[in-house]
């Protein structure tokens, strides 16, 4: 080849030398294209809701490279399905473009069960749904604080705080009724005035329910309560009184007027 090369003379070889470089070049862009897939453009498939594996098989087919970027979890579609692709179907991209997806966990991450005895029902029930946990029954059991959770349960029984558990359980409550368990006598809060009486209700666990007024009342915190509902009595048969009972958390209506009731001491008994 050297012996070709300087048999021959300096400017015929560097005519070769100038062809060589040319075909290589034109080769090289001619090439180009086909290497590249310079303007060939292939509409990407919608993947998302489609299992990992069919989605995978379908994209390479068409000439796409995959990458699995990123996984969540949610349980409102199966485990290992697509929740996101990028680029998003049918956008137009380059033939061979690499396509991301981002898949559901077929497994549910744990978390730690939170401490929600003493929240109110609502709060409870928002602080469950942001740990990606959900609701499930909810009962009730005498007690004076209404609506507040006083027993968390998975699977029928109690759970405690700090227990791993799987993201999407379901956690039932226990709820206060706001009615104590235990009854008691009906508190005499007639001849009082309506903000004695609530201060003797609430002294009792009890709260005042509807204010009646009875004639004009241009003052009701001292407009006297003239009667009250449940009443001190009940008499179940003539001449026979029997005092009321009642659990704590009740409500108890008062009729206001502006003139002082006359006390049958007949009707009330020693507070």
């Amino acid at each position: 080849m050297l012996r070709f090369i300087t048999s021959k003379p300096l400017w015929a070889n560097i005519l070769v030398a100038i062809a060589s470089t040319a075909v290589v070049i034109l080769l090289f862009f001619g090439c180009l294209s086909w290497i590249t897939g310079h303007g060939k453009y292939e509409k990407v498939p919608d993947i998302v809701g489609q299992n990992v594996s069919a989605a995978i098989n379908l994209l390479e087919s068409k000439g796409f490279k995959v990458e699995v970027s990123d996984s969540v979890f949610t349980t409102t579609v199966p485990g290992l399905t697509i929740t996101k692709q990028i680029p998003d179907g049918d956008a137009l991209v380059k033939f061979g473009r690499t396509i991301y997806l981002t898949v559901n966990r077929s497994v549910p991450p744990k978390i730690e069960m939170p401490s929600l005895i003493g929240f109110s029902f609502k709060s409870a029930a928002l602080y469950l749904q942001s740990m990606g946990l959900k609701l499930g029954d909810t009962t009730y059991k005498p007690d004076f604080a209404h609506n507040a959770v006083l027993e968390q349960l998975f699977n029928k029984e109690p759970i405690k705080p700090g227990t791993q558990i799987s993201i999407g359980s379901t956690i039932d409550f226990v709820l206060g009724s706001g009615i104590g368990d235990s009854a008691m006598n009906m508190p005499d809060v007639v001849g009082l005035t309506l903000s004695a009486a609530k201060s003797r209700l609430g002294l009792s666990g009890l709260s005042a329910g509807s204010i009646v007024a009875i004639g004009e009342v241009s003052d009701s915190a001292n407009a006297f309560v003239v009667r009250q509902n449940p009443a001190i009595y009940s008499e179940a048969v003539a001449g026979q009184k029997t005092i009321n009972k009642i659990r704590q958390g009740s409500t108890v209506d008062l009729y206001i007027s502006s003139t002082a009731p006359v006390k049958d001491s007949t009707n009330s008994y020693p507070q």
